[in-house]
């Protein structure tokens, strides 16, 4: 008799975005001829930039050749890409990042879903609440998070993010392990100041604490006195690894590339208290069980750091923060509260009622997706998020429909 992971059975009965997407094809299956409008899922909308695009190219044509044709690559990634990441996201920020400790590879969900497996079992977590899923539910398939009950797991200690702290959760109270973060936060579109991630970094220093800090969305920020990088911390190299990708940044979410930045004085530690070094964890769990990003798409990446590639994200950045900028002016001509939008491009929405019978009436009475906040853990009941990767003119729209849905 062959016998499943039990913990499998753990997890809440549907994904959220699937539960989203059934409700959406139901919708659509009863009428046929609406249009429909995502701000849900965070997914871009926009092409590749023209400076990726001709690397891809030049990359692919490459692969055509005996003399230039590339088979396996290295499983961190290549050189040519790690070390214009060293320069351009660390090193011009002051933050002491060498390409060696940087791990290509082919996104950040990946990567903040595996990490994990270089952790015991039996270690104290806190997560955010609201959150990003798939923090928590790699942790439930591991076996670390107890049985869910009444909204919440078990053995998880939840960092709540609530307007009364402006959406960035407190100190944790209780003993930890491993800690969870995530700004830009993906769902609330909140940023943390130099000096609230100052006092995280301190918290992981005085009690031996991990910090797993989720920033794929940092190229989103404007305000120069917001950290783009946990590594512009005095002391985070000592305590942190950083996720990064470049699909919301460079709009790769559908060619795949990202990266892991795991500092070599990063440590943690065995059941005897023995020192080890994660970045050669990381390394060693990588080489076994991932084969890298392929060559046309990491000569793709590195054009992002062009002087046209630099230029081209910009603009496309700075499009998406304009749809994000019409849905903050149109959800606050409605009265509603919300955060995000500005470093970000999540707005979450206060909604002061059941929030998927919110979804469901934006989806029938005007035709557009947004994502409930329960989906993203207890504290976001009563908000949803709005995502503001789609075309201006659709933005435009949507809100046209939405303020005819609750006014009508």
């Amino acid at each position: 008799m062959i016998r499943i992971n039990e913990n499998y059975l753990k997890l809440r009965s549907s994904y959220l975005f699937v539960e989203i997407a059934n409700r959406v094809s139901s919708y659509q299956k009863e009428n046929p001829d609406a249009e429909i409008i995502r701000l849900g899922i965070g997914d871009v909308t926009l092409p590749l930039p023209p400076a990726c695009i001709q690397a891809f190219q030049e990359g692919v044509k490459e692969m055509a050749s005996d003399s230039t044709f590339r088979g396996y690559g290295p499983e961190q990634g290549y050189g040519f890409l790690r070390d214009k990441i060293a320069l351009n996201d660390y090193q011009a920020l002051g933050a002491d990042i060498d390409s060696d400790e940087i791990f290509v590879s082919d996104g950040a969900k990946c990567d903040t879903g595996n990490i994990q497996e270089l952790f015991a079992t039996d270690i104290r977590l806190a997560i955010p609440d609201p959150v990003y899923p798939v923090y928590l539910d790699t942790n439930v398939m591991a076996g670390r998070t107890g049985n869910f009950n009444n909204g919440r797991y078990n053995d998880i200690i939840y960092l709540e993010s609530l307007p009364e702290n402006g959406f960035v959760p407190f100190l944790p109270e209780t003993p930890v392990d491993l800690i969870y973060l995530c700004f830009p936060n993906n769902p609330t579109g909140a940023t943390i100041s130099k000096d609230s991630l100052k006092k995280w970094v301190d918290f992981a220093h005085e009690h031996k604490v991990l910090i797993l800090f989720d920033a794929a969305y940092e190229a989103f920020i404007r305000d120069p006195d917001l950290p783009r990088s946990i590594f512009e911390i005095d002391g985070a190299r000592e305590v942190a690894i950083e996720f990064r990708s470049f699909s919301k940044t460079a709009g790769f979410t559908g060619t795949r590339c990202a990266y892991t930045v795991v500092p070599k004085t990063c440590m943690a530690y065995d059941e005897r208290g023995q020192q080890h070094s994660l970045h050669g964890l990381w390394s060693r769990r990588q080489s076994t069980k991932f084969n890298g990003v392929s060559y046309p798409v990491q000569r793709a990446a590195e054009a992002a750091y062009s002087d046209a590639g630099k230029t081209q994200i910009i603009e496309m950045v700075d499009y998406y923060l304009k749809n994000a900028a019409l849905i903050r002016n149109e959800m606050a001509s409605l009265g509603f509260e919300f955060v995000g939008g500005e470093n970000s491009p999540y707005i979450w929405v206060h909604c002061k009622r059941d929030a998927w019978e919110f979804f469901d009436l934006l989806l029938k009475t005007a035709g557009v997706v947004t994502t409930p906040g329960p989906g993203f853990g207890k504290c976001g009941e009563g908000f949803i998020r709005i995502s503001a990767f789609n075309s201006y003119e659709k933005v435009e729209k949507a809100m046209v429909r939405i303020k005819d849905a609750l006014s009508g």
